[in-house]
């Protein structure tokens, strides 16, 4: 089960619950439910020397990356990305973290042996997937590794997030297949792992793949 710092590291930083799924990650159950995304991306996203993550949020994939690679990058657009780094420096890992907006990032072309994209593209209207995936591409480097993690938009994930007491409708715009869609437009994607693994779309939870830039 992937690691993630102690709940206590977090203490004054200003994460807004209503944005970030942070306090998820340490319910019981729920939190195994959380904490499975970033298995998953893990599963597929292999070793290398520099890794950006996207719409990193509170950084839970870090600490199974530092192992990965020698260098982490994060960018999202939120303001507390020092004190997110102040609290990754305590558990001895250390990252590069940016604000900004991820369909115009501020890294040169190729930069990236991988990308790691975890429940974030779904947040992007299915008229910007070309635009996220165009850019994702240009900062990879040749044969670079695209992970993505994206969580199913269907009725029954609609009734699981309002259990939770989150109206998912108003942050989630863009299904698996959309992104996938977008992805293979631009990308050679070589795996797709969906929860449950034989769900039609309406009962897919939850849906990882990995895709590699053309060399």
């Amino acid at each position: 089960m992937a690691r993630v710092p102690d709940r206590r590291r977090y203490a004054g930083v200003p994460i807004p619950d209503a944005h970030d799924p942070l306090r998820f990650h340490y319910w019981p159950v729920v939190g195994r439910l959380y904490r499975k995304r970033i298995d998953g991306c893990m599963a597929l996203l292999g070793t290398g020397r520099r890794v950006l993550d996207l719409g990193y949020g509170s950084g839970t994939s870090f600490l199974e990356l530092a192992p990965r690679f020698a260098e982490i990058h994060g960018i999202d657009t939120h303001d507390y990305g020092p004190a997110i780094a102040r609290v990754f420096a305590q558990e001895g890992v250390a990252v590069s973290l940016r604000r900004g907006n991820l369909l115009a990032t501020p890294y040169p072309d190729g930069h990236f042996d991988a990308v790691l994209a975890m429940s974030v593209l779904e947040h992007l209207r299915p008229e910007e997937q070309p635009r996220a995936l165009d850019e994702i591409r240009r900062v990879l480097r040749p044969g670079g590794a695209l992970v993505a993690g994206v969580p199913g938009v269907n009725a029954l994930m609609t009734l699981g997030f309002r259990l939770l007491r989150v109206d998912i409708g108003h942050h989630h715009f863009s299904s698996p297949r959309v992104v996938l869609d977008a992805a293979r437009e631009r990308l050679v994607v070589e795996r797709v792992v969906r929860q449950p693994s034989l769900a039609p779309d309406w009962l897919v939870t939850y849906v990882w793949f990995r895709a590699r830039t053309r060399e």
